[in-house]
């Protein structure tokens, strides 16, 4: 008796193809982006207290956030208040706007200025967009006024106000990409997951163009009470808030917690090159990670960091000599900031592949400066990392006074910095790493152009 079997066909090699970094975006707690690289250069800090934690009856520990400044006219990129609110909705927004022009990809309405269009095919162009929290601030207030109100006073748009994939989805339809649309929740390292899955959507021909990036806006009480109950905020700065935030430095004692958002526009290459686009850099690995240890702390040996370092580096096809910058997630805990510095330590050592390094590796938190963004950070400290390599400079860590991550001879292979430091000419990558609660782990490889 004759065995039937299937003759389906194989399926089609899958396309391998570069992406490029051809647009930036960000609002920080400094500004827009050049205002935010500009202040972090020269050692600037963004942390301050906040008056309405400060003297709340609730008796919250922690008063100094980094909140985006007053200044920000939300007004101006939101297409439907009612529906998107002030909050990391419209943060996404904003960076996305700003990048999409600085990639070049946006033109004016012949007969309103103001109203902006993508040049690109729409259907090629997608969007990654997530947020690790989103907006508690917006769930407290729906809960109040369902007890004190009623069902029928509560706004229709509250949940498309929190959740957290509606800003991938805002984004979608002001500029009207309709390839992938995608958010990640991955708590601290959201930004970074969202970035490493839109590089492989274009790199796997998904779409020509990506969004990518992440947003948060959560400084509430509710957000400072929750994180100050896990012991993970800074309390022993609220009288000097801007030396709150200080990775790797031994009066650390939490983060500061920090809102906004960070866009890049991820392109495949000949894509970019064919319409003359400015190349910032190329993405050359992704590396993930799980510790599978704690909900909130990583594992001891740094093992999940180690392994998304080195599946970046690997998929990068670059050796330790080639980094010359490590954008690192430290947030200013003690546990943390320690485990992360021998991990990369352990990494960029060479020990295990037999090589060596030729010179210490320039590593900094900009979370000094710019306090901790959450699901933004990653983004944000992407385009930091970015910066660097396209401008040869490095951010230092602010408020960096004495180091304490701990005694390992590894150590000695790492330069902390605390100005500003021009990197080696031959320096042809860099990388940043974020982490997030539950031991998720993310690292991003950036190489210069060629």
């Amino acid at each position: 008796m004759k065995r039937c079997f299937s003759t389906l066909s194989r399926p089609p090699p899958i396309p391998d193809r570069r992406v490029v970094v051809t647009g930036i975006g960000a609002i920080t707690p400094f500004g827009n982006i050049q205002s935010t690289w500009d202040a972090i250069l020269e050692g600037k800090t963004a942390t301050r207290t906040n008056l309405d934690l400060a003297n709340s009856e609730l008796n919250l520990p922690s008063h100094v956030v980094a909140t985006v400044p007053e200044s920000f006219d939300a007004a101006s990129y939101l297409t439907n208040a009612r529906a998107q609110s002030v909050n990391f909705i419209a943060f996404a927004l904003a960076a996305t706007t700003d990048a999409l022009e600085d990639a070049g990809l946006l033109k004016s309405d012949d007969t309103d200025a103001t109203i902006k269009h993508l040049v690109s095919l729409p259907e090629r162009t997608g969007v990654a967009v997530g947020a690790g929290v989103g907006s508690l601030a917006e769930v407290t207030s729906a809960h109040t006024t369902l007890e004190t109100r009623g069902v029928r006073r509560l706004t229709p748009f509250f949940v498309p106000r929190t959740l957290i994939n509606l800003a991938a989805g805002h984004v979608s339809m002001k500029f009207n990409l309709r390839g992938p649309n995608h958010s990640v929740a991955t708590a601290c390292a959201t930004g970074a997951h969202s970035i490493g899955d839109a590089y492989r959507f274009v790199r796997f021909g998904d779409a020509d163009v990506m969004v990518a990036g992440g947003t948060e806006s959560t400084i509430d009480p509710l957000s400072i009470a929750g994180f100050s109950r896990v012991k993970a905020l800074s309390t022993a700065f609220n009288d000097k808030p801007a030396e709150a935030s200080r990775p790797f430095d031994k009066k650390r004692d939490g983060f500061v917690m920090g809102e906004g958002s960070g866009v890049l526009i991820l392109e495949e290459y000949e894509h970019a090159k064919n319409r003359g686009a400015r190349i910032y850099a190329e993405i050359r690995g992704y590396g993930l990670s799980g510790d599978a240890h704690h909900i909130t702390a990583p594992a001891e040996d740094g093992r999940g960091a180690k392994q998304a370092m080195k599946a970046a580096l690997k998929q990068a096809g670059v050796d330790v000599n080639d980094i010359g910058y490590v954008n690192a997630h430290a947030t200013s805990t003690p546990m943390g900031d320690a485990i992360e510095a021998r991990a990369i330590a352990n990494v960029f050592s060479g020990k295990e592949e037999g090589e060596k390094r030729s010179m210490p590796l320039v590593v900094s938190s900009t979370k000094g400066a710019t306090g901790h963004l959450l699901g933004a950070a990653g983004a944000v400290e992407a385009i930091f990392a970015v910066l660097a390599l396209y401008k040869g400079t490095a951010p230092p860590t602010a408020n960096l006074e004495e180091i304490d991550v701990g005694e390992d001879p590894l150590l000695e292979n790492l330069n902390f910095i605390t100005q500003k430091c021009n990197l080696e000419k031959g320096v042809k990558a860099t990388m940043t790493n974020s982490f997030g609660f539950g031991g998720t782990n993310a690292s991003l490889v950036f190489g210069k152009i060629e």
